[in-house]
């Protein structure tokens, strides 16, 4: 049987789309713009630009509004799809979390492993090239994250000390310790990261 698919949002409609779920989500828990910015690490500036769909968001940026939200980062990607009941996600329809930010299609790719961004656990296929480095934006937010790595090599760094993850090794811990990741090998990382968002 064939179906029609949905056609993919404009740029434009996404960005917009993301600022929309930035704004209700910051009023929801009554922070204001300089509320956000405090706790995202942002500036006023840029977190404004977001919500009005001016700013092409990196997925850092986008990570970094999560957390400042305490909410999972597939949160603020809308959906253009038709809800699913089925538990299954097929490779060709997993979520890409770059929609939102071409700029970064040449660094690391997330893309959601799970159907419902409502659970309590949240997994991604994660691929970053050589050179991939998030040491400048350490990432701090509730919940619990485990990862494992499928294939290459990744450095995992948890308040500053460093872990090498090679193929078949795996990290579980507590998010609210600052953690940053990094690929200085030759060799792609393939991983499957899976984060267990706060209650909300």
């Amino acid at each position: 049987m064939v179906t029609e698919s949905t056609p993919a949002p404009s740029v434009d409609a996404l960005l917009a789309g993301v600022g929309s779920k930035v704004r209700a989500m910051r009023k929801e828990q009554g922070l204001t713009l300089a509320n956000l910015a405090e706790l995202t690490g942002l500036s006023p500036a840029i977190v404004s630009q977001v919500e009005r769909g001016l700013a092409n968001p990196s997925f850092t940026t986008l990570a970094q509004l999560a957390h400042g939200l305490e909410i999972p980062v597939g949160k603020l990607i809308p959906d253009h799809a038709p809800e699913s009941r089925s538990p299954v996600v097929r490779k060709a329809d997993r979520r890409d979390l770059r929609g939102v930010a071409p700029e970064a299609l040449g660094e690391a790719a997330y893309e959601l492993l799970t159907p419902d961004l409502n659970g309590t656990l949240e997994a991604n296929w994660v691929v970053t090239p050589h050179g991939h480095d998030t040491s400048d934006t350490p990432f701090t937010h509730g919940g619990e994250e485990f990862g494992i790595v499928l294939s290459g090599k990744k450095d995992v760094y948890l308040n500053g000390q460093r872990y090498v993850l090679e193929a078949g090794d795996s990290i579980t811990f507590n998010s609210t310790i600052p953690h940053w990741f990094t690929n200085s090998y030759d060799e792609t990382c393939v991983a499957v990261w899976v984060n267990s968002p706060p209650t909300w």
